[in-house]
């Protein structure tokens, strides 16, 4: 049952401020300058690691070394991963390519191999930017997150996710689960609303009701195509198109998955400052690579106009004002000891300390009914 009130009513009655760091608007137009060729290089080179492991996995299959495509389908897997919310993601925000056509192209592309529906996600990210963890209007994040450890989760993280969520908030999670739920997407139904996700759905649907029907299409064209694709695996021997295409994205998900949860778990909803409710975290280069360098969070919900390429030289420029970022295991530690005081205290939420700020004027109200 439906506990929450209709999106349309809390749009009206919610308003926040929300703190941001202060910054020059000089620099900060500056950072939010769009650049094609650095698009490219983030959005292309994705895109290219992609072929090219998908053609190394391809290569050791048609010799016949299964130890060798094993290791191989499973890098191929690590990078398909990222295909799954990441690249749509900031390809949504439209920040990366200065050309819009280059961003509507590739958000398709990416989209399209990994069974993410841009028009659903857009809607309900619109939300996430705008309400962050106010569950009352943004519940891309279904608290409270558990930073699971489970050996099954394990277990498909590091081979094939046929059923878990795998940490993924907004999306359709593991292949099996996502292949029924493009084909309920494609009749224009979701799953039960006692479900929170598909809750979460049924209220977007209500809310944007011209969005739900480009969501149908996408679905359709999302069967069509791996339909097509799995049938020429079938009719041609050549099996392993389905894996290197279609099953990637669900194979090997272990990173997308442990740098994909840090985003706000174990942290504060119903706070208007990005850095309570946010995380950012250090990351090596060619993981923040993959991750589009959200690993850069609270700048980025801060401000969501710079691009992704940017947002590091964003953090040097409001880094006196931010809290003192963690490594991905210094993350996950935080996370799990949070996790462990809420078994206790199911009320319980890490309040990041950040520095005495010189803007003090932020706050949030729900008007009364």
């Amino acid at each position: 049952m439906n506990e929450y009130e209709p999106l349309s009513k809390a749009k009206k009655n919610l308003r926040i401020s929300w703190y941001r760091c202060p910054i020059e608007k000089d620099i900060l137009r500056n950072l939010t300058l769009k650049n094609d060729w650095q698009g490219f290089i983030q959005a292309g080179g994705h895109f290219i690691l992609f072929l090219l492991t998908g053609l190394i996995t391809y290569y050791f299959w048609s010799l016949g070394n299964w130890y060798a495509f094993i290791i191989a389908l499973f890098f191929h897997g690590t990078v398909s991963s990222f295909f799954t919310g990441v690249a749509p993601h900031e390809l949504g925000h439209g920040t990366v390519f200065r050309t819009r056509a280059y961003n509507k192209g590739f958000l398709y592309l990416f989209s399209l191999i990994s069974w993410w529906d841009p028009y659903d996600y857009a809607v309900s990210h619109t939300y996430h930017h705008r309400y962050t963890m106010y569950p009352v209007a943004d519940r891309e994040n279904l608290l409270p997150l558990k930073p699971t450890l489970e050996l099954g989760l394990i277990l498909q993280l590091f081979t094939l996710n046929l059923f878990s969520k795998s940490g993924r908030i907004f999306g359709k999670g593991g292949l099996f689960s996502t292949i029924y739920l493009t084909y309920l997407g494609a009749l224009g139904k979701t799953s039960s609303s006692e479900i929170p996700s598909q809750e979460w759905l049924q209220s977007l649907h209500e809310d944007q009701p011209s969005e739900h029907v480009k969501s149908i299409r996408w679905s359709r064209f999302l069967l069509l195509f791996h339909g097509v694709i799995l049938l020429i695996s079938i009719t041609s021997g050549q099996w392993a198109l389905s894996l290197i295409v279609s099953v990637a994205p669900f194979t090997a998900n272990w990173a997308a998955y442990f740098v994909g949860l840090t985003q706000h778990c174990g942290l504060k909803n119903n706070d208007p400052d990005f850095r309570k409710n946010t995380r950012t975290i250090y990351l090596n280069p060619f993981l923040s690579f993959l991750y589009w360098h959200m690993n850069w969070h609270i700048e980025h919900h801060m401000f969501a106009g710079v691009p992704c390429y940017n947002l590091k030289k964003l953090h040097r420029c409001v880094a006196d004002d931010m809290p003192n970022p963690k490594t991905l295991i210094g993350a996950w530690k935080e996370m799990r000891e949070v996790w462990r005081k809420q078994q206790n205290d199911s009320e319980y939420q890490f309040d990041t300390p950040v520095p005495s700020s010189i803007k003090t004027n932020y706050k949030a109200s729900v008007d009364p009914l």
